[in-house]
């Protein structure tokens, strides 16, 4: 269920609104990968894992695995839930190196307690304030998502949920299950004086709380252009800083490759064509 980087319109439950069309059509999407690129690269920093080992993370709406993806060029393992079938059919197709599961998340998270070492969501939780059934109970849908979550994350972990509200009653009806299921932390907005960057993180903490992050964009009053040029242009920098392989090229494919037969998959050999760049078909 992962978004498009756009505000959703409610058009349903997002289990009939992904369908197979739509999953493939934002998936295909250049626009959309590179927004939800983004978003998970900003969301996986805020949840400040430790650099020296690999972690578990829970991924909800993990959609076609698009986030997926980032979580593990960053060396994570991870576990997708949705509850759209054909966004999970896509991912398989796509061959994610993270385990799916199909799951309505607003019926708790079924992992057992302290699994996870971090959650990530992008676009998703604001799902749950629609009753798309007569036995849905908005509150109630996100008091059990928060409890369980809460539940299934180790102590001292994060949880980091980009999401779109439709307005501030929604915002805080969301805020306030999640600090009732017992997390403490915030909303950390990222370029609020932009109408197209501004994005909604909210960061949780699990067991002692900790220091709400600053959101990027707080200290600056250009035009909200500027602002996303500033955000790409400072990302890819710090990227390159710590070593990573450019996307897409030979070094990262390789990298990509070893990881999946680390983990028993089944990978095409090697050959001095692997990563090289095929000339367009007329």
């Amino acid at each position: 269920m992962a978004g498009s980087g756009r505000r959703p319109e409610h058009r349903g439950p997002p289990e009939l609104f992904y369908d197979e069309a739509e999953a493939r059509k934002y998936t295909q999407n250049s626009r959309v990968v590179e927004i939800q690129s983004q978003m998970s690269e900003r969301a996986v920093e805020l949840l400040g894992l430790p650099q020296d080992r690999p972690c578990l993370l829970l991924d909800v709406g993990c959609g076609s695995g698009l986030s997926g993806d980032y979580i593990s060029e960053e060396g994570h393992y991870w576990i997708g839930m949705d509850i759209s079938p054909a966004m999970l059919d896509v991912a398989v197709e796509r061959e994610v190196e993270g385990d799916l599961l199909l799951a309505d998340m607003g019926d708790g998270i079924p992992f057992r307690p302290g699994m996870f070492d971090g959650c990530i969501s992008i676009s998703a939780v604001q799902w749950l304030c629609n009753a798309d059934k007569k036995s849905h109970s908005p509150p109630k849908r996100l008091y059990r998502f928060f409890s369980t979550l809460y539940t299934a994350l180790a102590r001292g972990s994060r949880a980091v949920l980009q999401l779109y509200p439709e307005n501030s009653e929604q915002l805080e009806l969301i805020t306030a299950q999640a600090m009732r299921a017992g997390f403490t932390g915030g909303m950390v907005v990222d370029y609020p004086n932009s109408t197209k960057a501004k994005k909604f993180f909210l960061c949780l903490f699990v067991g002692a709380s900790g220091t709400l992050p600053k959101g990027l964009g707080t200290e600056c009053v250009d035009g909200e252009e500027m602002h996303q040029a500033k955000f790409t242009n400072e990302r890819y920098r710090f990227r390159n800083a710590k070593g990573k392989s450019v996307k897409k090229s030979r070094d990262w494919i390789l990298e990509k490759k070893e990881r999946r037969r680390r983990q028993g998959k089944e990978v095409r050999a090697d050959t001095k064509y692997t990563g090289r760049k095929r000339r367009p078909h007329f």
